[in-house]
């Protein structure tokens, strides 16, 4: 790797180990949901770390906390850096706080180096990204970009039967109190943990995202006619089992056939009455389908509901299927992926541009504001559990790489 920047991994780790333990779990995890406990003692400890450095740290009205840099010009727009604070249920210590961590460190490097920036850099502890705690993801990253308001979290409960509003008020914040929207951010950095082993396979270091899938999810229900196990012969049944696995089958084949990067999942199924000796009269299944082309999707989505439904017709049957998640894909900004390939090939250190299969608050913002998602690898590609590794000469290394991409966009 050629480059004079000067970062001590040993103290990248300790970062890592310190923010870990807000929400240690006895598995070697991390569970840090929005506005319990750990998240506000997290926030809180990152606010007073962040004063430390000599930023101006504030939180605004659902719990993102902001820490900047003032730049020289005034009246320009903000360069805004970070990643989300929540994990899952005992997930890992890197998802999210990788991305704070090493916002954190660029901006102290580059504020001790070379002092105060020409543009504003502001780094972000976004309250939330995950839905682990209540039916709501991107809440941080959605309110900033005006995505979100307060009645998008109305009649939200996590399963203690805790309001949303009443979680949020215990932290003492009120949306109505204050406009979260910002309108003063020119671009968003976002560093990550790639989450997938793409990169660990390919021996890379770093991974620039060209683009985040677009995801859509269904619930597909197939509605037969429950009978005796032993007495219906096979021609006279109206099996919801059977068919249910024909479509699964069709849906998962078809992806290969589309194209490569096409992926599809059958996560969840429910059979009633899921009995062992009683032909199931009802099936239903999830499916979730991502691509980073929208046309990929529609021709995929066209071609597989067209066949359940010929299918399901065929065996005097029938199917019904609810969507209830539609994400579109986003590209990121091409000149700032630009910058980061340029950055990458001057300190020689080797990279892949990709595409992320997962969502990302980058995938947010990318709708909002010029945008740029930077993976380093996941050992083994685990992720969202206790095992989830990165080492630190990669963790290292993605800071170093932010550390300049600020200075040429700041400095």
């Amino acid at each position: 790797m050629k480059t004079s920047i000067d970062i001590d991994t040993k103290e990248v780790g300790e970062w890592i180990d310190w923010l870990a333990g807000f929400g240690y779990t006895k598995n070697g995890g991390v569970t840090r949901l929005l506005y319990d406990e750990n998240w506000r003692l997290a926030q809180n400890s990152l606010f007073q770390k962040m004063n430390e450095s000599g930023l101006k740290t504030h939180f605004d009205g659902v719990g993102n906390l902001f820490g900047r840099l003032d730049g020289t010009e005034k009246g320009e727009k903000t360069i805004l850096t970070g990643s989300h604070i929540d994990t899952v249920i005992d997930g890992g210590k890197y998802d999210g706080a990788y991305g704070i961590i090493a916002s954190l460190i660029a901006v102290n490097y580059l504020k001790q180096r070379y002092g105060s920036p020409q543009k504003s850099i502001e780094v972000v502890s976004l309250c939330e990204e995950e839905g682990s705690r209540f039916p709501l993801a991107f809440w941080g990253s959605g309110s900033i970009t005006g995505k979100f308001n307060r009645e998008d979290c109305s009649g939200l409960y996590d399963t203690k039967k805790v309001s949303f509003s009443h979680a949020m008020k215990s932290m003492g914040l009120q949306t109505d109190k204050e406009q979260v929207k910002r309108d003063d951010i020119d671009c968003f950095i976002e560093m990550h943990i790639e989450q997938g082993a793409v990169l660990e396979k390919e021996k890379k270091s770093i991974g620039i995202v060209s683009h985040i899938v677009g995801q859509r999810r269904f619930t597909i229900k197939v509605k037969g006619e429950s009978n005796h196990a032993g007495t219906t012969p096979m021609p006279y049944r109206k099996d919801s089992m059977h068919i249910a696995a024909e479509l699964i089958t069709y849906a998962l084949k078809q992806v290969t056939e589309i194209d490569s990067q096409l992926v599809a999942t059958v996560g969840r199924i429910l059979a009633i009455p899921n009995v062992p000796n009683v032909i199931a009269k009802e099936v239903t299944f999830t499916l979730d389908v991502r691509h980073h082309q929208e046309e990929v999707l529609d021709y995929y989505c066209e071609k597989v509901f067209a066949c359940f439904e010929q299918k399901c017709k065929a065996a005097g049957m029938n199917v019904e299927w609810e969507q209830w998640l539609d994400v579109k894909a986003v590209a990121m900004d091409d000149k700032l992926t630009e910058l980061a390939y340029t950055i990458v090939q001057e300190m020689d250190i080797p990279y892949r541009k990709m595409i992320s299969g997962a969502g990302h608050d980058a995938q947010v913002f990318g709708t909002y504001c010029s945008t740029a998602l930077v993976f380093v690898p996941s050992v083994g590609g685990i992720s969202h559990s206790p095992k989830e590794y990165t080492k630190l000469e990669d963790l290292t290394r993605g800071i170093i790489v932010l550390i300049e991409l600020l200075y040429r966009l700041a400095y």
